[in-house]
């Protein structure tokens, strides 16, 4: 391990005996020094387990890593993937059309502006009426049909900003290849007015294609008509594939090398978000991502708040042993956010191995999770703040509340005991209580909070989408810095496709059980069972 490692692990030695609650009473000012601005977000550190000579060895851990230099290598359009060869350049989507970035001798900003140029008229065709389905009818219904970050993204940006769906087309999502997956979205839609989108880099991502092969079926059946090519989008890079498959050039967008799915809501991906919100929302998006971008480029490290979420991260989950991280939105629209950065931190930042091949010598990604409050705290909350493991939680809401269509002053009233749960179950994970002195003995274990639970708070005025683009950006740039740290590849995935090989392995025992497969006896007993009762 590093010096800049070993002095951090110093840090957390001296901090071992020492309370969250002791870190305020030592520190009357702690609170305004441990709370940063980004964009629309005010970000609270003050009750992470954390003084100042722990963030200043971070600090240092960080410009050890050379997390600077290798941002700036990221948005100027270097391979950061090097296991793939790639750039790394989610960044680019949002850039402004003036700027610029070359990959393979070409500027891709053009191209970016143009594809989102194109998104936006056939979004407005759709809307207005002008693109209709094979009957003549207008289209009101996209189905998304993606998994992973083609689905991901999309879907927890949908639910987030559902206030915004201005267009009177509504948006649904598939992705499981599982039947009653799509049979569910389409038991309540009208074939003559609904759209899918196919969203897969390759074109032959197996749960997509099956699903959307099904959804063909399922338009020529219940309108009787052969040609169902209106009723499809498709955003690929493998147009040939698409064409192929029966939807038509112009209905086809764009995905590249250098966006990774994960990363990629920004991009053509967000096609069925926009249908939905419209084109200046998603625009909005767009500029609050930017934005967030802005601030992680020219901020010192010292109040630059997707490096201080990281580095808190990275001294949570490697310096006091945390091997888990929730993340609860007190906000019911961000119900999917937990689940979109499961992907986005776990599946980035799940390796075991260094960016020259080596076994990393540390921890990585932590698990991440999460509900919405106050859910949470009737399903889980028990086990935050009594349980043997110590989860560091990031809290996030909103001043305001964007629901609609209910009593003005119920829903306000609402929204202010969903926040006062918030800052309590924050309060009461960092400073817990002792047990009452007139509870009965046997209770006295029982009834006591033994705080020193360490929790960062993120905070806006209203969830719209400017600032969903800066919270999805934040935690962009905090995935991308703790890769840095733990000196790892935070673009591949390579865990996933064992898995993949081995399923069509699976399928070929499935077609023939007398077949000589190689697949374990387990693995071989159970697909026999599936047979004799399928």
């Amino acid at each position: 391990m590093s010096s800049a490692w070993n002095s951090v692990g110093a840090a957390a030695n001296a901090l071992e005996k020492v309370t969250i609650g002791k870190l305020f009473s030592q520190d009357p000012a702690r609170t305004a020094s441990m709370m940063f601005s980004a964009g629309e977000l005010l970000v609270d550190f003050s009750r992470q387990k954390i003084d100042e000579q722990a963030l200043q060895a971070l600090i240092a851990l960080a410009k050890d890593a050379d997390v600077e230099n290798l941002r700036n290598k990221m948005f100027s359009g270097e391979a950061m993937n090097n296991t793939e060869g790639r750039p790394v350049l989610h960044v680019a989507l949002r850039m402004p059309a003036h700027e610029s970035v070359v990959v393979g001798g070409e500027n891709i900003v053009p191209e970016v502006h143009a594809t989102l140029g194109r998104m936006a008229n056939t979004v407005e065709h759709i809307a207005n009426g002008t693109h209709v389905g094979a009957t003549g009818k207008a289209i009101k219904h996209v189905v998304n049909i993606g998994i992973g970050g083609s689905d991901l993204g999309p879907a927890m940006a949908m639910r987030a900003l559902s206030a915004y769906a201005v267009t009177g087309v509504q948006a649904h999502f598939v992705s499981n290849v599982d039947p009653t997956d799509l049979a569910q979205v389409l038991a309540y839609l009208n074939p003559h007015e609904t759209a899918f989108v196919v969203a897969s880099k390759t074109f032959t991502t197996q749960e997509t294609m099956a699903n959307a092969h099904t959804a063909m079926k399922w338009l020529q059946t219940g309108m009787n008509v052969a040609d169902v090519q209106s009723h499809f989008f498709a955003v690929t890079a493998r147009v040939d594939a698409a064409v192929q498959f029966g939807v038509s050039a112009e209905n086809i967008f764009p995905m590249w090398d250098w966006v990774g799915g994960r990363f990629s809501l920004g991009s053509a991906i967000g096609f069925s978000l926009m249908c939905s919100i419209g084109v200046q929302h998603f625009n909005d998006m767009l500029l609050g991502m930017r934005e967030m971008d802005e601030h992680f480029c020219s901020a010192e490290l010292q109040k630059n708040v997707p490096v201080l979420l990281a580095l808190v991260g990275i001294w949570n989950r490697n310096f006091l042993g945390c091997a888990s991280q929730a993340v609860i939105p007190y906000l019911q629209e961000l119900t999917r956010f937990p689940a979109y950065l499961q992907q986005l931190e776990m599946e980035s930042n799940g390796k075991r191995a260094n960016r020259a091949g080596k076994l990393v010598e540390h921890a990585t990604s932590p698990v991440v999770w999460g509900e919405p409050g106050t859910n949470g705290q009737h399903a889980f909350f028990q086990l935050l703040h009594q349980g043997t493991d110590v989860i560091p939680v990031d809290f996030i809401g909103a001043a305001r509340t964007t629901a609609s269509g209910l009593d003005e002053q119920s829903a306000r009233e609402q929204h202010q005991k969903l926040m006062a749960n918030m800052f309590a179950q924050a309060s009461a994970l960092a400073f817990g209580s002792p047990a009452a002195t007139d509870v009965p003995a046997a209770q006295g274990e029982h009834r006591v909070f033994p705080g020193n639970r360490p929790s960062t708070t993120i905070v806006f005025t209203e969830l719209n989408p400017r600032v969903l683009g800066q919270l999805v950006a934040l935690y962009e740039h905090k995935t991308f810095v703790q890769g840095c740290i733990w000196g790892i590849n935070s673009f591949d995935q390579w865990g996933v496709e064992l898995g993949k090989v081995l399923a069509g392995d699976v399928l070929a025992l499935m077609a023939n059980t007398s077949l000589d497969s190689t697949l374990d006896h387990s693995t071989r007993v159970l697909v026999e069972w599936f047979v004799n009762n399928s």
